[in-house]
């Protein structure tokens, strides 16, 4: 049974819409991406975590769910806004709907809102946080409560708790990724060329890693606010500093590994 739901921000304007997914109130960033495909791609991606995200394309849903598209095991948004969503998708890969997946996800929906209109109010000012809610009882409440919510932890929340080895058909590199809230298809996309990943902890030190004698080490894009993250930036200014390690910005997913034929391992950072 459908049921109004109120996205309340902190500057105080409220959205009313229907909900869909998960019913639990639930706080967050607001912010926005512009895709016409791949929303469980998004869904699934652990950069959004403590953030609740517009998606800009006015229907979603029309593929249903496909695991295999997933970026990681489960959703890290807190919630997730559309315009309309599609109760009956067509697809040959499909094996579920986007209602269920999110209610299995424990993730509320908001939908039948101003999507256009919230984006530009996110484009103008900028990402600000808010309220998926029920009721507007406790409207000044929550409007002030709004203005000092922050994310926190939110690497330590979406970091693997192990060590996992990924191993390519040719074996012609060892790399080892550092997962701050790496999405799948990074591992995927260096496996495909032939580079056995290992796909680390965030609190993995530089001993640690050079102990692994890899040939090139990647530290994945996450969530967050980078300078909460003291710990990881102590260990990685080690590695830069250690003779072991060559740097190198890699911008995009092309791997050739040219000119690192010798024993130093080449640091990569994923740039969003």
């Amino acid at each position: 049974m459908e049921s109004k739901a109120y996205l309340i921000l902190e500057n105080g304007k409220v959205f009313e819409g229907k909900s869909f997914g998960a019913k639990k109130e639930t706080t967050g960033e607001l912010v926005f991406t512009t895709a016409m495909t791949g929303y469980l791609e998004t869904l699934t991606d652990p950069s959004y975590f403590g953030q609740v995200v517009i998606q800009t394309f006015p229907l979603i849903g029309n593929y249903g769910v496909i695991p295999s598209d997933f970026e990681s095991k489960k959703p890290a948004l807190k919630a997730y806004i559309v315009r309309n969503w599609c109760q009956e998708p067509s697809n040959f890969r499909c094996e579920g709907v986007l209602d269920t997946f999110l209610k299995d996800s424990d993730v509320p929906g908001l939908y039948d809102i101003d999507t256009r209109c919230l984006t530009r109010i996110v484009r103008e000012y900028g990402v600000m946080n808010c309220k998926l809610t029920y009721s507007l009882d406790n409207l000044d409440k929550d409007i002030e409560e709004l203005k000092s919510y922050k994310v926190t932890d939110a690497v330590k929340s979406v970091t693997t708790d192990k060590e996992e080895l990924f191993e390519s058909e040719t074996h012609k590199k060892n790399v080892v990724l550092m997962d701050f809230g790496a999405k799948d298809n990074i591992r995927r996309e260096l496996v495909k060329r032939g580079c056995d990943v290992t796909v680390v902890p965030a609190s993995t030190t530089c001993e640690q890693i050079v102990a692994m004698n890899p040939d090139g080490i990647m530290l994945s894009n996450g969530p967050g606010d980078p300078t909460e993250n003291t710990e990881i930036i102590a260990e990685l200014k080690k590695l830069t500093q250690d003779s072991y390690i060559r740097y190198l910005s890699w911008p995009s997913a092309t791997c050739t590994f040219s000119g690192c034929n010798n024993r130093k391992a080449t640091l990569w950072s994923q740039r969003c």
